[in-house]
């Protein structure tokens, strides 16, 4: 791929075919994407590829799926890297150990893909606002507020990762595109909350799973604003704008959301797009891929990640055993009732004689059940490891009540029985059988860890409530400077970009 920076690669590429999407070559200044630009969106199917295009980065495999439950996994408390040794994924090793510089980290991944979408959203939305032949007027609303959707949520990822970003809304030139400069966290916060706001009032209330699984839906949208508000602690805002999306506790929402009855069925391969699945990444076994298409794999590669190294046994297939389980976590789950649905415990298993596996690099015995290779769904078509049909659910009913729960005790409005927020999180401990607790702030806090742990919220969670200095003083944290990541070498060269001052 062309080290030039993300931003002026994605202004000169226009990747609107999804099979095509990923590749390197259509990141890649081309003279030819530009005239395809000019060129495309001459029909309605020509807008909806467009519109797949602007989905795509959603589910990059080696940026999201490794990355926002792989990499953030391994920065916190509860997981070390892991894998084969102290040099394989070096980018997660270096997050893990807080080791990362602007050289060599998990940070170019995020960037690229999150710039990548920004870039798509922002053509397709001029595209669909000039106007389609023969596209709907509702039709084409619909569409400019799932790419607004899009947008929000790829600044969001942007933001709270790198704080100071270049921030544009229309797309970029080959006059003005190295010109960009880095702007305050709170002019990006405003545009994202514009977006989803323009979003909320077009998006469809609910989509069918079976054919549009994965796009976005008026409680998706609303679910993330309440996420972008309580990243600038607006409590209020944020707990207005949860309720939307959670209704009564333990009840069924405006949505159709409502906790599962059974905890473990929450992440089964077989049960996508449940009731409390608000969004979702859809990952399938049908494109039966090969290490040929790597970038563009469709299936979930992150549980391969995950499994036991050398394993054999009944449960699980052999995995490349990245991000065990801490001690502190296991202790912490091993009395809870969620404990076998979120740990698979793999030591056991062999010293009871049932199964036999490589101890990797900092191995514990302890790893990721949620997101595990389970043999029953292995694929049968194509390389294995690149085709498991798990989806990942990257928001979900028990998140956004905590979430509303912790905005609700910021913002005063009480924690003792027969406050809303004490119905919230006990809605969530009630539904694995634990009793009721007082609605603390630290009692939110560590239901969170418990009741999401391995799903990629943690590392957040400890940076946005100040926690992360004293959580991960042992793994190397040094306080105003790992709170973010640093600027990718690559997008320093011949731009305006300043690295942060920490990382200098």
């Amino acid at each position: 791929m062309n080290k030039n920076s993300q931003l002026y690669a994605a202004a000169l590429a226009m990747t609107l075919l999804l099979a095509s999407s990923c590749s390197k070559e259509f990141l890649s200044p081309d003279p030819k994407g530009t005239l395809m630009e000019e060129t495309y969106y001459s029909n309605p199917d020509e807008a909806f590829a467009g519109l797949v295009s602007v989905y795509d980065p959603v589910g990059w495999q080696t940026a999201v799926t490794y990355f926002n439950f792989g990499a953030v996994n391994a920065a916190s408390d509860d997981h070390v890297a892991g894998g084969g040794g102290p040099n394989d994924m070096e980018t997660w090793q270096r997050w893990s150990n807080y080791t990362l510089n602007e050289s060599i980290g998990p940070q170019e991944d995020y960037w690229d893909r999150n710039f990548t979408g920004v870039s798509r959203a922002n053509i397709f939305i001029k595209k669909i606002e000039a106007g389609i032949p023969g596209l709907s007027e509702s039709l084409a609303a619909r569409y400019i507020a799932e790419a607004k959707f899009l947008r929000g949520y790829y600044y969001f990822d942007l933001v709270r990762l790198f704080r100071n970003i270049p921030f544009y809304t229309e797309p970029l030139t080959t006059d003005n595109m190295r010109e960009q400069t880095q702007v305050a966290p709170e002019v990006v916060y405003a545009q994202i909350e514009q977006d989803l706001k323009d979003a909320i009032a077009s998006l469809p209330t609910t989509v069918p799973g079976a054919t549009e699984g994965g796009r976005a839906t008026k409680g998706a949208a609303q679910a993330l604003l309440g996420k972008v508000y309580i990243y600038q602690k607006k409590w209020s805002d944020a707990a207005t704008q949860l309720a939307e999306v959670n209704g009564t506790p333990g009840g069924t929402s405006q949505y159709g959301y409502h906790l599962l009855d059974d905890f473990d069925d929450l992440f089964r391969p077989d049960n996508k797009f449940h009731s409390e699945s608000i969004f979702e990444i859809v990952h399938s076994a049908v494109g039966a891929l090969d290490w040929g298409a790597w970038g563009v794999f469709y299936g979930n590669v992150a549980t391969v990640m995950f499994g036991p190294r050398g394993y054999s046994g009944p449960s699980y297939y052999s995995g490349w055993s990245f991000c065990p389980i801490t001690k502190e976590l296991y202790d912490l789950m091993h009395s809870d009732p969620r404990f076998k649905a979120t740990v698979a415990d793999v030591d056991s298993l062999e010293k009871i004689g049932e199964a036999q596996y490589e101890k990797g690099y900092m191995n514990t015995g302890w790893f990721i059940q949620k997101y595990a290779p389970l043999a029953e769904f292995a694929a049968t078509n194509g390389v294995r490891e690149l085709n498991y049909p798990q989806n990942y659910i990257e928001i979900r009913l028990a998140d956004t009540y905590l979430l509303e729960a912790e905005a609700l005790v910021e913002s005063g409005q009480g924690s003792g029985a027969g406050s809303r927020a004490y119905q919230l999180l006990n809605a969530v401990r009630n539904r694995v059988g634990l009793g009721p607790i007082e609605a603390t702030l630290d009692n939110i806090f560590l239901e969170r860890r418990k009741e999401l742990a391995t799903e990629g919220h943690r590392w957040y969670d400890l940076v946005r409530s100040g926690r992360a200095p004293a959580a991960l003083a042992d793994r190397g944290f040094v306080a105003g400077k790992h709170e973010v990541l640093p600027i990718p070498y690559n997008e320093l060269l011949n731009t305006q970009l300043v690295q942060h001052e920490a990382y200098k």
